[in-house]
């Protein structure tokens, strides 16, 4: 897998995306080799919950020539160098005028930053700032090739099928430009995984898989699948930034104590550290769009480090030296590792689901009753029952419950004896 994952990287990396264009479909094409990706489709100008679909947009060459007829901020070299979304440009400025337009990161003089304008016109270059205090003065020639046109939006999406109608859910994004850990590092491992559970000879659950632009892209996903997505989703995770040698950091769903959270909470605590890390709307990536309020959807992120937490995040230093092929690869097996888990799960039933059964007809509840006496066997049962929803295996019965585990088992053996349990194969 290693080998394979470095082999579409390279040829995923030179391709200039953005969140509607040549770029992304040329991207979710070379992942359909892997993942058979259907297209959702969304035109320019469409509604979509509170936000509008903007144009598409495509770059073919941008720089500047500076007054020593040295060439700037060439796009065919980086293309980071072009503002992302820019508009086009063709002129002559002196360097004063020339710098309104110029973006760096002074904290880290040798990284080309990586900026977007998707929602207001304006032309601009990203360079480093060593090359930016190089600039000699005079007059400049500024070309932008750009094109901004109405289009469409487009969303790759696969199910794999399986006995049930629940589904499990997984998510990444293919806008950014050249970025390894933040670009990806997301989509590659969602696509391999795709193919390990394809593999499976039997499934329990459906499995939903989509690739869009980041954020405008869930919203439109959103706007179209998520009547279907609040129905059936027992568990969903937002892959991202999964590239690095760091160690796990998971972002949980905003319920909390999801299903997702709990079985990707246990998988880490077999692989050893792993930084647990509550859910936050302000910052993120499109967990915040399926986590909001009308939709609340059970979708967590595992991560390595997160975005934001290595200086190499949104720089042209997230490049392929920093990416960590085998990093890349187990982060596919901690996925898979949670898809093992959710289909060999097994939950625990309560066969009466109005009001308490009664149980002193069946023997386990005391005939002569008071308030002021407790039989602790009796509200063991009482807890087994009550949290016995289809949801919860006889672990975590005992966590919530808060009562000891032997104790739970005692009372699950003798609630089943009384057919008033059942085991299945759990969905949510």
């Amino acid at each position: 897998m290693r080998k394979r994952l470095e082999c579409y990287f390279d040829r995923l990396w030179p391709i200039c995306r953005s969140v509607a264009g040549p770029g992304f479909r040329e991207s979710l094409k070379i992942l359909s080799e892997i993942v058979p990706f259907g297209r959702l489709r969304f035109a320019s100008g469409q509604k979509v919950l509170d936000w509008t679909v903007p144009p598409e947009w495509s770059a073919k060459e941008a720089y500047f020539i500076g007054p020593n007829g040295k060439r700037y901020a060439d796009f065919s070299k980086n293309n980071l160098h072009l503002l992302n979304f820019s508009s086009p440009f063709k002129g002559r400025m002196r360097l004063e005028e020339l710098k309104k337009h110029l973006y760096t990161l002074p904290a880290q003089p040798k990284a080309i930053p990586y900026l977007t304008s998707y929602y207001k016109r304006r032309w601009g270059f990203c360079l480093t700032h060593e090359d930016f205090l190089r600039l000699p003065e005079g007059e400049y020639e500024v070309r932008i090739d750009t094109r901004i046109h109405k289009g469409f939006l487009e969303i790759g999406e696969a199910v794999l099928p399986g006995r049930t109608r629940n589904e499990i859910f997984f998510s990444s994004y293919l806008c950014h430009p050249s970025l390894a850990n933040n670009e990806l590092s997301g989509p590659l491992a969602l696509a391999f995984l795709y193919e390990k559970i394809a593999a499976l000879p039997h499934r329990r659950f459906t499995y939903r898989f989509a690739v869009m632009p980041e954020t405008i892209g869930a919203v439109s996903y959103l706007s179209r699948r998520g009547g279907i997505l609040k129905k059936r989703m027992s568990a969903g995770y937002q892959i991202t930034c999964v590239g690095d040698p760091g160690m796990f950091t998971y972002k949980r769903s905003r319920r909390g104590n999801s299903l997702a959270d709990r079985m990707a909470l246990e998988i880490l605590g077999r692989l050893g550290r792993y930084k647990d890390l509550k859910f936050d709307p302000s910052t993120g990536s499109d967990e915040r769009q399926y986590c909001s309020p009308g939709y609340n959807l059970p979708v967590g992120s595992l991560m390595r480090t997160m975005y934001g937490h290595y200086p190499q995040y949104h720089t042209s230093l997230d490049n392929k030296e920093f990416i960590d092929f085998g990093a890349l690869q187990a982060s596919v097996e901690a996925y898979f590792a949670i898809v093992k888990k959710l289909e060999s799960r097994e939950v625990l039933k309560n066969t009466v689901r109005y009001g308490e059964p009664q149980l002193g007809k069946r023997g386990l509840y005391p005939t002569l009753g008071s308030q002021k006496s407790r039989n602790d066997k009796a509200a063991v049962m009482l807890w087994v029952l009550n949290l016995a929803d289809g949801t919860r295996t006889l672990e975590e019965i005992a966590e919530d419950s808060c009562q000891p585990l032997p104790k739970i088992v005692s009372a699950v053996r003798d609630l089943e004896k009384a057919r008033l349990i059942e085991k299945s194969k759990g969905a949510t």
